[in-house]
């Protein structure tokens, strides 16, 4: 039997959304900006999935744009303000434990001459309000902390951030990337302060290739792509339809609170039974989102119980899955010793794991632990 714990690198695809794609792909088969029957019928499907996505975030639909992915969402707000505000300053604050998307996009820049700052957690793994605001000046035209992290599941004060980097300089534009929290928090773009929000299909049961960017009214990008009208020529391009239909179908089927306070008990359940097995730590702070837990196991590498934990059928990471096993970022900025570090490993938990999940994981764990240990 199948034990998936690797939910935060993508997620198992829900049956209704899995169907949504197969019908649209089979019969409502039409380009949305075709203007006969099927390019309506295609249309309709399409603002429909806007709509719920919009209703997600507490948005309106003029404001979603269907991008691949996060990532795209991620390089599409970064880029976009840039070249949009080049004029009116130089300076771009983010955290020093974004994803690769932001991290990466960030160093694209800063060749290009504009000033990155890169604003660390403290010792409890979190991005303050205060060390934000620190770095905003005058020249600051945009702000970018995510609002979980997608390695320890820390959460960002990003409300607080927002509000912060606002009142010193009410002109920045400030973006979050999402992809973790969405769909696990209950996230309401106003309320954040956010101008940008970006957020991922595959990390909610729904299919990967797709995903979309919040872009609050007024708030001007320039587009990294040319070609049609579509998407308001923020992301021209023929809609992946299947894709995007599906993404709205899972949205529809979030269950925040209800599936929070499940994911929360199995977590706790995890700590407890971790925490019992000689040489393990946790690496994830205590008031992190439940959906993402991170250990260290004794001396033995991640890569190597990796494996042998999939040996066992169980399924886990050894960080984030867009680094393909280079060291973490993540943990270094949090201060954690590269030891520690070194055995790493990432349970992500979605609504679809069980208890007996996590006593399998553990089992392979404390036998990983007394037999590799010893090669």
């Amino acid at each position: 039997m199948e034990h998936y714990l690797d939910n935060s690198a993508t997620t198992a695809v829900c049956a209704n959304a899995a169907e949504k794609a197969y019908r649209i792909m089979t019969q409502i088969y039409g380009n949305p900006s075709s203007l006969h029957i099927k390019g309506m019928q295609a249309e309709h499907e399409l603002n429909t999935a806007r709509k719920i996505v919009a209703k997600s975030l507490g948005a309106e639909s003029k404001e979603i744009f269907f991008t691949s992915g996060g990532t795209e969402a991620n390089n599409t707000a970064l880029f976009g303000v840039a070249q949009a505000r080049k004029r009116q300053g130089k300076k771009i604050i983010i955290s020093s434990v974004e994803h690769s998307s932001i991290i990466e996009t960030a160093k694209m820049l800063e060749s290009d001459g504009f000033e990155v700052v890169r604003v660390s957690p403290q010792t409890d793994g979190v991005i303050h309000p205060e060390d934000v605001e620190y770095a905003v000046d005058s020249d600051t035209i945009l702000v970018s902390v995510m609002c979980v992290n997608n390695e320890t599941g820390a959460i960002m004060p990003v409300q607080e951030i927002f509000s912060a980097v606002k009142n010193k300089n009410s002109d920045v534009v400030c973006h979050t990337d999402a992809v973790q929290a969405f769909g696990k928090l209950n996230l309401n773009a106003k309320r954040l302060g956010a101008d940008l929000i970006s957020v991922s299909a595959h990390k909610v049961h729904a299919p990967k290739g797709c995903g979309a960017l919040y872009i609050k009214k007024g708030v001007r990008i320039i587009p990294r792509q040319y070609g049609g009208e579509q998407e308001k020529k923020i992301r021209p391009g023929t809609e992946a339809l299947p894709l995007i239909a599906a993404f709205g179908v899972a949205c529809n089927e979030f269950d925040i609170d209800a599936n929070y306070s499940k994911i929360k008990e199995l977590n706790d359940y995890a700590r407890e039974k971790l925490l019992k097995i000689d040489g393990v730590i946790i690496n994830s702070p205590e008031n992190a989102l439940p959906y993402v837990l991170n250990i260290s196991a004794g001396r033995v590498r991640s890569e190597t119980m990796l494996h042998f934990l999939e040996e066992l059928d169980v399924f886990v990471s050894s960080g984030s899955a867009c680094a393909k096993g280079k060291p973490s970022h993540v943990l270094s900025a949090a201060g954690i010793s590269k030891d520690r570090a070194d055995s790493a490993i990432r349970i992500s938990f979605s609504k679809y794991n069980n208890k007996e999940d996590i006593d399998v994981l553990c089992s392979g764990i404390e036998t990983g632990l007394s037999v590799l240990a010893h090669r």
